[in-house]
C-alpha cells in the first residue's frame, strides 16, 4: 500500500431514515481511528510452564473515533449537535481508502468548540461504538 493523505479519511453521519443518506461531517482536519477487542485472561495452574492464556474470540470489541476541525455547512453541525444532545445512537461511516469502510451505531462522547477572535470556530469531537460496526475492504 502507497502512502496516503490524511485527508481521505471521511466521516459521515447518516440523516437517520429508513434509508438512510450519510453527510461528510465537517471539514475535519485531523482523524484517528482506534480498534480495540480487550483480552480475557483464562490462565490457570496447569497453563503450561504458567505462560498466561487468553480465551479466543472472548473479548469485548469498541471501535473509537475521534477527530478535529471546521464545520462545513449548518446541516452536518446540527446533525452532530442533535446526536450529542439526544445522546442518541446514530449510524456513522468511516471510509480509510485503501483500507476499508467502517459503519455502526457510535454516540458522540465528547463535543468541543472552540474560536480564536480573528479565525474560524473549530471543534473537536469522539466517538463511541454503541453496538455491531461492520467493515467492508476498500
Amino acid at each position: 500500500m502507497a502512502a496516503q493523505a490524511g485527508k481521505d479519511m471521511l466521516l459521515k453521519i447518516s440523516d437517520g431514515a429508513a434509508t438512510p443518506t450519510f453527510h461528510t461531517v465537517a471539514g475535519l482536519r485531523a482523524r484517528t481511528l482506534s480498534l480495540n477487542a480487550k483480552t480475557i485472561d483464562a490462565t490457570d495452574s496447569d497453563s503450561t510452564g504458567r505462560w498466561r492464556e487468553l480465551l479466543a474470540g472472548a473479548g469485548v470489541k469498541s471501535v473509537a473515533v475521534s477527530g478535529s476541525g471546521i464545520f462545513r455547512d449548518a446541516p452536518s453541525d446540527a446533525q452532530v449537535r442533535t446526536s450529542f444532545f439526544d445522546q442518541s445512537a446514530r449510524v456513522w461511516r468511516l471510509i480509510v481508502p485503501d483500507f476499508g469502510q467502517l459503519e455502526g451505531p457510535f454516540l458522540v462522547a465528547a463535543l468541543e468548540y472552540a474560536g480564536e477572535h480573528d479565525g474560524e470556530a473549530a471543534f473537536a469531537i469522539s466517538l463511541a461504538s454503541a453496538g455491531a460496526v461492520s467493515f467492508t475492504a476498500i
